[in-house]
């Protein structure tokens, strides 16, 4: 974003930031009570959390779990446990996976789809994937972590957006050797700026990584408003059919102004069109910021705007796509 301000030249109160794929509908959380501001995060309530998070997630009871201030620090100390190795990312998506591995020692190749065998050590990918919304199925995902559990392997699927659909999460397969699952709290609950992330796996692995965080890796006003949002399994029902609704009416926004829609993770859609740079400009220009790709020069990937916003896009993008016709 402050990259954006500084090109288009717009102060922050005036963006529509449809860059990051977070619902725009967050989650109602109560007030944390003073006593989680004023006191070190106590041992009880984070371990209320992490039970929260096994019922939310349907994780196995043989599964550990760590919690973590977002998912970003997880990508990066996952690569710290086999370190050196071989690694084959499923590409493209998130660069800060390869970021990490690399920093580790580690050889990593991308490749474009989940491999049924592979002489690598590590495979990473993310389900759904981002930033085109591929999706593989526990069944291929579990015969993919036994084949590198056989030799010492690991299979690191990336959940940040799986809360959108719960029957692709590897979570309820979590606990034997060879998987670690990531799971991002703030998208799905639109509340990023809480920093929360959990990662699940053998008993070993989650062991190192909860001893890499240290204590009190979680403020206590997170392990708060997380224990109450992912309780409210209420909520997290009505808001998939909700994003479902907010999701077909952005597919039927960008098809009815000239682009095609090649991907969609829920609360992001990829789209396509031959002068997506162009649009991209323009858009900016109109104070609305969206994500583009060196690597992919004619695609354009949309968040989820809230529902009063949708008015604003669609004239900006009508206009955008007169002017670049």
């Amino acid at each position: 974003m402050n990259e954006a301000q500084k090109q288009f030249g717009r102060p922050t109160a005036d963006w529509l930031d449809l860059s990051t794929g977070i619902n725009p509908i967050p989650y109602p959380f109560s007030t944390p009570d003073s006593f989680s501001w004023s006191r070190l995060p106590q041992a009880d309530r984070e371990g209320a959390l992490i039970e929260a998070a096994r019922r939310a997630y349907r994780v196995s009871p043989v599964a550990h779990i760590v919690c973590a201030p977002g998912t970003q620090i997880l990508i990066q100390l996952a690569a710290r446990l086999r370190p050196g190795v071989s690694v084959e990312i499923v590409s493209p998506t998130y660069s800060e996976h390869r970021s990490a591995w690399q920093l580790e020692g580690g050889e990593v190749r991308d490749v474009p789809d989940l491999p049924e065998r592979t002489n690598a050590d590590v495979v990473v990918v993310a389900n759904p994937n981002n930033p085109d919304g591929r999706r593989w199925t526990p069944l291929q995902l579990s015969a993919l972590r036994e084949h590198l559990a056989g030799r010492e392997g690991l299979l690191v699927v990336d959940e940040a957006f799986a809360d959108i659909d719960p029957s692709l999460s590897m979570a309820p397969h979590a606990g034997p050797a060879g998987l670690l699952v990531l799971r991002s709290f703030g998208k799905f609950y639109g509340l990023a700026g809480v920093r929360l992330g959990f990662a699940i796996g053998a008993a070993e692995d989650i062991s190192r990584l909860a001893a890499w965080l240290g204590p009190w890796a979680v403020s206590g006003p997170a392990i708060e408003i997380g224990i109450e949002a992912l309780s409210d399994e209420l909520w997290a029902d009505a808001m998939r059919g909700r994003i479902a609704e907010l999701s077909g009416q952005l597919t039927r926004l960008l098809c009815a102004n000239g682009l095609s829609v090649i991907g969609n993770a829920g609360l992001f859609i990829l789209a396509e069109h031959p002068r997506a740079r162009a649009i991209y400009e323009e858009l900016g220009r109109a104070g609305i910021l969206v994500r583009v790709f060196d690597y992919a020069p004619t695609w354009l990937r949309f968040g989820l705007p809230e529902p009063s916003q949708f008015e604003r896009l669609e004239t900006a993008l009508a206009e955008a796509v007169r002017r670049v016709a």
